[in-house]
C-alpha cells in the first residue's frame, strides 16, 4: 500500500556515528552503506537522491560552478529550477495526485514544486547588514514559525558561531509542519554533524558529543513520524575524513599565466573569471577547472597533475565515466588525495587578499571556503571586535567583519572525493516498511527507495 514518508538528512552520518535513537530505528528495520557519487557535496548529492540521477543528468555538478553566459561563479544558488529532470514526489503525483511534499531545508528549495518549504534566506539591507530569515512556502508560514520559535538562528547555522540551535530549530519548525499539515512525504536536513566535522575533523574530541545530541534530534523526528504513521528513512550525503592540508590550484595555475586577477584600491584582487585563461571553482575535495580555450586544456593538466595532493585529473571519457559530462562542468575536474582538500586562494600575497576574504561570504567567494568556521586566531579578542562591528552597524556606518582567518590550514575535516573505504561512503536506514536498495548501489539508490515507499504497490 502507499505510504506517507518521512526522510531525514543527517549529513555526514556514518556506522560509527550512529547514536542509539537510529541504531534502534535500522534494527527495526534495515541500514545500507552506499557509494557516494562525486563529487561527495551536499547539493549534488540531494540533487542524486531526489532525481535518481548522477550530476549529467540532473546538472547539479557541484555546491557551484562557473555561469559562462554571465562570466561568473555562483555557489549556493536556492532555485529550484537549476535541477533539471522530475523530483521524486513529482513522479509519484503520476499516480498520486494528491501527494502534498514539505520541504524542510533541503537544498534548491525555493520556487520548487513542493507544497510546503522552508529555507535560510538571509536579507540583506542596503546598509550593508545581513539580518537573518528564511524564505517559506507559502509565505505567511514564516510568520507563523517566527511567531513559534523566534527568527532562525542563521549565525548559528554557518558560522564560526554554528552549534546545535540550527538544527534543533529546523526539527521543531518540522515538527510544526508536520502537526498542521501533515504531508505525505517530508524532508528534513539536520547539518550540524557536518559542520562540527569540518572544524574538528573526525577523530575530534568533542565528535561522540555532538553525534549523540544529533541523534536526539533526528530521534525527536522518528518518534513524530511514527506517532502519525509514517514510515521513515534516514539518508546521508557523504562521510567525513580527516585532512591535514590544504591545496591551491587556483595558485598554481595564476603562477603558469593562466589566471587573471583584477586589482581595485576599494576591494583588493579579484578574480577576472571572463578574462582568465584557466581557474578553478574549489569545493571541498572537487574542482570544476575551466578552461576557455580548449588549446590550453593540455598545459593546464599538467600544471595541476604536479599538484601535491590532486589524486585525478579527469578530462573527456575519464570525467564522462564518473557522472560528470554536463555543460555546467569544467573542462577539467580535480579529485583530491583523501588527506588533502582543495582551497579557493587566487592571490598571492595576504595583503592584496580581497575584502571579502576574512568575511563569512559564502555568496561572493569563488569557491569553498571552510576557513569561515573558525575564528583568525592572530586576532587577540576576535569576539570585542565583532561586538563592536556589529555595534557600528547599528549606529549606521558600514564596515567589514573581518574575523575569518587567511590561513585554511585549521580545517581538519572534508569530504567530496570517494573513499576507498566503505566506513566513509553515506549511511542509509529504513523503518520495516520501506524496502532497501541491492547491494551495490550508489546514493541515486535512495530515490528508488522513497518512489517504492510513496507508491507501494501502485509502483
Amino acid at each position: 500500500m502507499p505510504a506517507r514518508l518521512m526522510v531525514i538528512d543527517v549529513v555526514g552520518l556514518v556506522p560509527s556515528l550512529m547514536g542509539p535513537r537510529l541504531a534502534a530505528l535500522a534494527a527495526e528495520g534495515w541500514q545500507r552503506s552506499l557509494r557516494p557519487v562525486f563529487p561527495a557535496v551536499t547539493c549534488t548529492a540531494q540533487a542524486s537522491m531526489l532525481t535518481g540521477r548522477r550530476a549529467d543528468g540532473h546538472g547539479i555538478v557541484a555546491n557551484g560552478w562557473y555561469f559562462r553566459d554571465l562570466a561568473e561563479v555562483w555557489l549556493w544558488r536556492q532555485s529550484n529550477r537549476l535541477v533539471q529532470g522530475d523530483k521524486v514526489w513529482e513522479t509519484a503525483r503520476e499516480r498520486r495526485p494528491d501527494l502534498k511534499t514539505a520541504k524542510m531545508f533541503w537544498w534548491y528549495n525555493m520556487y520548487s514544486s513542493a507544497e510546503l518549504s522552508v529555507t535560510p534566506r538571509p536579507e540583506y539591507p542596503a546598509d550593508g547588514r545581513k539580518v537573518p530569515g528564511v524564505y517559506t512556502q507559502p509565505a505567511e508560514l514564516r510568520r507563523d514559525l517566527e511567531q513559534r520559535l523566534g527568527p532562525f538562528p542563521l549565525f548559528k547555522f554557518w558560522g564560526p558561531a554554528t552549534d546545535l540551535s540550527s538544527t534543533r530549530w529546523i526539527v521543531d519548525s518540522s515538527l510544526y509542519v508536520l502537526g498542521c499539515d501533515r504531508p505525505d512525504l517530508m524532508l528534513v536536513y539536520l547539518p550540524h554533524l557536518d559542520y562540527v566535522l569540518q572544524r574538528e575533523g573526525p577523530q575530534g574530541p568533542n565528535i561522540a558529543s555532538h553525534a549523540a545530541d544529533v541523534d536526539v534530534q533526528a530521534g525527536r523526528l522518528v518518534d513524530a513520524a511514527r506517532n502519525t504513521g509514517m514510515e521513515v528513512l534516514v539518508v546521508s550525503e557523504y562521510g567525513i575524513n580527516a585532512v591535514s592540508r590544504p591545496v591551491f590550484p587556483n595558485r598554481a595555475l595564476r603562477e603558469a599565466g593562466l589566471l587573471t586577477v583584477l586589482w581595485q584600491d576599494s576591494v583588493g584582487e579579484t578574480l577576472d573569471a571572463g578574462a582568465s585563461r584557466a581557474f578553478a571553482v574549489c569545493d571541498h575535495q572537487a574542482a570544476h577547472v575551466y578552461v576557455a580555450d580548449p588549446a590550453d586544456v593540455p598545459r593546464a593538466r599538467a600544471v595541476l597533475e604536479a599538484l601535491p595532493g590532486v589524486r585525478r585529473v579527469l578530462a573527456g571519457a575519464e570525467r564522462a565515466a564518473e557522472g560528470l559530462d554536463h555543460e555546467r562542468s569544467g573542462e577539467l575536474v580535480l579529485e583530491s588525495e583523501p588527506e588533502a582538500w582543495f582551497a579557493y586562494p587566487f592571490w598571492l600575497d595576504d595583503a592584496r587578499a580581497p575584502d571579502y576574504a576574512p568575511t563569512v561570504d559564502i555568496h561572493r567567494k569563488p569557491g569553498y571556503d571552510p576557513a569561515e568556521l573558525f575564528l583568525d586566531p592572530a586576532l587577540r579578542s576576535p569576539r570585542l571586535r565583532i561586538a563592536r562591528r556589529l555595534l557600528a552597524r547599528k549606529l549606521g556606518f558600514r564596515n567589514l567583519l573581518d574575523v575569518i582567518p587567511l590561513d585554511p590550514s585549521m580545517v581538519a575535516g572534508s569530504h567530496g572525493h570517494v573513499p576507498d573505504d566503505e566506513a566513509l561512503w553515506p549511511l542509509v536506514l529504513g523503518s520495516a516498511g520501506t524496502t532497501p536498495p541491492a547491494e551495490g548501489r550508489d546514493l541515486t539508490a535512495v530515490h528508488d527507495v522513497m518512489l517504492a515507499c510513496l507508491l507501494g504497490a501502485e509502483r
